[in-house]
């Protein structure tokens, strides 16, 4: 059992959002629900009317109510959520309209540049009418290709008041990268910047955008948005039009929000790309919008007079949740850019210049921070900061007591985990409750979380495959491109029928907290960025010089660096030189978080009988697991090169 590192005061927990929440179930239902624990119990137990309170919490905008919660909450996949609501979700995240502040731009290029609500609303209105006169209707789909600037988030909710579907990419990623996503589903509109800033430099992304958009027949309008300069060269790139032309209007239009259902389309994430293209998850208005606020108000505890930060890009679903929090009205702080530039203080400075209450970041951001030496304690005024988010990968017990020791005393320390699919989590924090070492604080309220073990039963206290048992409005609503559904099946249902297994092993402790213990899968984890392997494959296996290839995770200084192991091609052996050409092949085409730290030469590389590569056996041997049924590998004796390697050792 881990330590006891923080306690929340009486009257912090009887000011909380949660506390207010329990205190109307209470009153709602006669229930004497007492903490946290009843809560989450009677949430469970009560899955149509937890949701249905969330709802009333939460002040939904709707123009027609729902006619029932669910269909059958007894079926995953394939239940039904608020059947015959109509709402818009840019109209809810724009409910606020004062000179209060929205967004607050922060960039390497060291301009700050702010959005109060009301000037929100109107650049959203001219870029809706911008789009609404381009063609853009309910369904089309609208991407970003963007910095974390308030120009993505003008996009996003100018796409989304028309009923139109966002997906987005941060400017790092390759041209293949990009092209693995946004080709598969098709936009009308691409929305970029002509550059971004990283570690003091600029970097163009014009080139790429130009080779992309060639390559998408549906493009029909490019959008540039100047960053790095004033005013981009942008006449030979097809459909190409200045930010500043496209919205060119007279006067401020009133945004017509259209209307849709609950499960209309909002957003179409991707999913790692661990098996060949990335999986296209299409998630859906109202289980976005209901799922975030439960997790904001309740589990962050956010309130219009906070000031909530995450570092994040737009290729990562912690910008999605962060921009949600428009509709609680909080002020949003948007950075973009190294979080080490010029300095390992950088985002603790902004956080005090700010006055941030909830820093947002990754396990991966604080373990270089600690090993960094930087101490942010006394250096910074950090009176305003009352929680610390960490998500991407699980953070140590170390990394724990380092946001004590060294960050602030007196702070909640929220690890949170979920996913991608599900464009929230499963186990996260509770301003009610104490932080233990190395143990995120809860299950999330309403969902059915455990750990069970192989033959598919709960087990408290011993690792298990994270799974939920029940289903929860955030879950996709189908995959890009499977009509069947199949492929949505296989990602989540193959292994315990009807019940969701997400991919990670975790112990839910003794008292009530989970402990991750890292991806039960192939996927990799660099810095808190889920990535997977297939990106890597299919650049390296095209090289004449490689034969064949398995990358897989390390463990390393509290974080995980990529390792890419290659059979070589006979007559060629692996020089400094082709390693380098492998790292500016994968970074030019997948992404910088892409690029292998460590690339071995392995005299052969493991598979199954049914000749599948087996990443998790090698991950095993590498980290001196034992590797358990090698009678399933057509080549065991392969597994013995990758034990002992002392390369794996050195920096």
């Amino acid at each position: 059992m881990g330590r006891l590192l923080w306690q929340p005061s009486e009257d912090r927990i009887k000011s909380s959002n949660m506390f207010r929440f329990m205190t109307m179930i209470n009153r709602q239902y006669g229930t004497s629900l007492a903490g946290y624990d009843d809560l989450y119990q009677w949430s469970i137990g009560n899955i149509p009317e937890f949701w249905r309170q969330m709802w009333e919490f939460g002040s939904i905008i709707a123009s027609a109510p729902a006619e029932r919660i669910i269909d059958d909450v007894g079926k995953m996949p394939g239940a039904r959520w608020f059947g015959g609501a109509k709402l818009n979700f840019a109209e809810n995240l724009l409910r606020y309209r004062d000179d209060r502040p929205a967004l607050v731009f922060r960039g390497e290029d060291k301009i700050r540049r702010t959005f109060t609500y009301a000037q929100l609303y109107n650049e959203v209105a001219a870029v809706a009418k911008a789009l609404k006169d381009g063609g853009v209707r309910e369904g089309d789909r609208v991407v970003g290709f963007v910095p974390n600037m308030p120009e993505s988030v003008i996009a996003m909710l100018a796409t989304t008041s028309l009923g139109a579907v966002w997906s987005s990419c941060s400017p790092d990623f390759g041209v293949k990268g990009v092209l693995d996503r946004f080709g598969q589903i098709q936009p009308k509109v691409i929305f970029t910047a002509d550059g971004y800033f990283f570690k003091g430099r600029s970097f163009d992304s014009l080139a790429k955008i130009g080779e992309i958009v060639r390559q998408i027949p549906s493009l029909e309008r490019l959008v540039v948005v100047p960053y790095t300069q004033d005013r981009p060269e942008i006449g030979s790139i097809p459909e190409a039009v200045h930010y500043d032309d496209f919205i060119c209007c007279d006067e401020t239009p009133e945004i017509d929000f259209v209307q849709v259902p609950f499960e209309h389309p909002l957003y179409i994430m991707y999913s790692s790309g661990t098996t060949g293209q990335p999986k296209c998850m299409v998630q859906s208005v109202g289980g976005i919008l209901l799922h975030h606020l439960k997790e904001l108000m309740l589990h962050t505890d956010l309130k219009r007079d906070d000031t909530i930060f995450y570092y994040t890009t737009c290729g990562w679903m912690m910008w999605n949740w962060l921009v949600s929090s428009l509709a609680v009205g909080s002020t949003l702080v948007l950075y973009d850019g190294n979080p080490f530039h010029p300095s390992a203080g950088a985002l603790w400075q902004m956080a005090e210049d700010e006055k941030i209450t909830v820093f947002g970041t990754s396990a991966g951001y604080l373990a270089a921070l600690q090993q960094s030496g930087f101490e942010p304690k006394g250096r910074f005024a950090l009176s305003s900061l009352r929680a610390l988010l960490s998500t991407g990968s699980p953070l140590s017990i170390e990394g724990f007591n380092f946001v004590y020791d060294s960050i602030k005393d007196d702070i909640q320390l929220a690890s949170i985990a979920g996913g991608t699919d599900l464009n929230g989590c499963f186990a996260l924090g509770n301003p009610m409750g104490p932080v233990y070492e190395g143990e995120l604080q809860c299950r999330g309220l309403a969902m059915k979380v455990f750990a069970y073990n192989d033959e598919g039963k709960p087990v408290w206290g011993e690792e298990g495959e994270l799974v939920c048992t029940a289903p929860f409005p955030s879950m996709p609503i189908y995959f890009w491109n499977d009509p069947d559904g199949s492929t949505y099946h296989d990602a989540y249902f193959d292994v315990f029928p009807g019940v969701w297994r997400h991919g990670d092993f975790i112990v839910i402790t003794g008292h009530g907290g989970v402990v991750i213990q890292g991806r039960s899968d192939a996927t990799l984890n660099p810095g808190g960025v889920r990535i997977g392997t297939a990106e890597i494959y299919r650049r390296v296996e095209q090289l004449e010089e490689i034969d064949d290839s398995v990358v897989v995770g390390q463990n390393w200084n509290n974080d995980v660096r990529v390792i890419l192991f290659v059979k070589m091609a006979s007559t060629f052996s692996l020089t400094d030189e082709l390693k380098e050409r492998i790292r500016r092949t994968i970074r030019e085409h997948a992404s910088p978080r892409h690029v292998p730290a460590k690339i071995i030469a392995v005299p052969d590389i493991p598979y199954t009988l049914n000749m599948k590569k087996v990443e998790l056996a090698v991950k095993k041997t590498i980290h001196g697991q034992e590797v358990k049924n090698k009678d399933a590998l057509r080549n065991p004796e392969s597994l013995d090169y990758f034990a002992g390697l002392a390369e794996l050792e050195m920096e």
